[in-house]
């Protein structure tokens, strides 16, 4: 049976956005050989959202999103403005690879605690 998932991040700076990884975010990793860093996530879930082109995104998620704003902006993070999205609090984390990554405080239930 499936016991995990596997996340890829394409990029421009595959290094940078890893190293992002390891030194802002803090996430714990293996080095599955010449450097090539795997990193544990939080714990996951996964939506789907209709859509007539079909695409996929990556959300951390945080029980604060104004204090994270706060903690990534003192290690250097450029993140978006903060906006209300009915469903929550958003904004996104621009990695220096090039993307983006969404960052938002959820006001509906989440499926982590299940």
């Amino acid at each position: 049976m499936i016991n995990g998932a596997h996340i890829i991040i394409y990029s421009q700076d595959a290094e940078a956005d890893r190293a992002f990884f390891r030194d802002v975010l803090e996430y714990p990793h293996v080095d599955a050989g010449d450097g090539w860093l795997i990193f544990r996530l939080p714990p996951a879930e996964v939506a789907v959202h209709p859509s007539d082109a079909p695409s996929h995104e990556l959300y951390l998620m945080c029980d604060d999103v104004n204090a994270t704003v706060d903690q990534l902006s003192a290690k250097g993070v450029t993140c978006a403005p903060v906006t209300n999205a009915g469903w929550g609090l958003k904004t996104g984390i621009r990695l220096p690879g090039g993307g983006e990554l969404g960052l938002y405080q959820p006001r509906h239930e989440t499926a982590l605690n299940l």
